[in-house]
């Protein structure tokens, strides 16, 4: 087992980005199904300075995207985590919860399983107050992993980097409150 895990699930292990991520996450970026919920395929740049402010952030907060392997195989399957998010909206600034897998790990339980992960992480050991989870209506896989882990539907919101994107723009936020 990998000793850099911050923290495992039953299948998964989360831990902070390294060099030989950047490849296969650009290759899961690439993808179109994996991204039709984004509104546009980010460029092996963007990918890079992603990671980099992945790894900046968990520096500095203890916690980002993590990157997650199949503990079975040893094997990176995207990420899961959770992030800070500064755009303008009435919940804003916050800390969100987020994943993106490749597409060969979907609907298999991963990123239920991973976000109660994430959820339980932070719940545990970082002071935080609550984690937000935003989906674009349409993605219905997105919302369906919401429900599953526990968070709480509080309203409807375009997205304000989604507004000229008529497809994308109308998102659902969720919140998870920690006591």
């Amino acid at each position: 087992m990998n000793t850099d895990y911050l923290f495992t699930s039953n299948r998964l292990g989360f831990r902070n980005w390294v060099d030989a991520d950047v490849e296969k996450m650009i290759r899961i970026n690439s993808d179109k199904e994996v991204m039709k919920f984004f509104p546009f395929l980010p460029s092996e740049q963007q990918t890079r300075d992603f990671i980099i402010r992945m790894q900046k952030q968990f520096a500095h907060k203890g916690y980002c995207y993590f990157a997650t392997d199949l503990l079975e195989t040893n094997t990176f399957i995207g990420f899961i985590g959770i992030s800070e998010q500064t755009y303008k909206a009435s919940f804003t600034p916050c800390t969100d919860i987020g994943w993106r897998l490749s597409k060969e790990y979907w609907s298999k339980g991963f990123a239920t399983e991973g976000a109660k992960a994430c959820l339980t992480y932070a719940d545990k050991n970082l002071n935080l107050p609550q984690i937000f989870a935003i989906a674009s209506q349409i993605n219905k896989n997105s919302i369906k992993v919401m429900d599953k882990i526990g968070m709480q539907y509080l309203r409807n919101f375009e997205h304000p980097s989604l507004i000229e994107n008529p497809r994308l723009k109308n998102c659902v936020v969720y919140c998870k409150h920690f006591e």
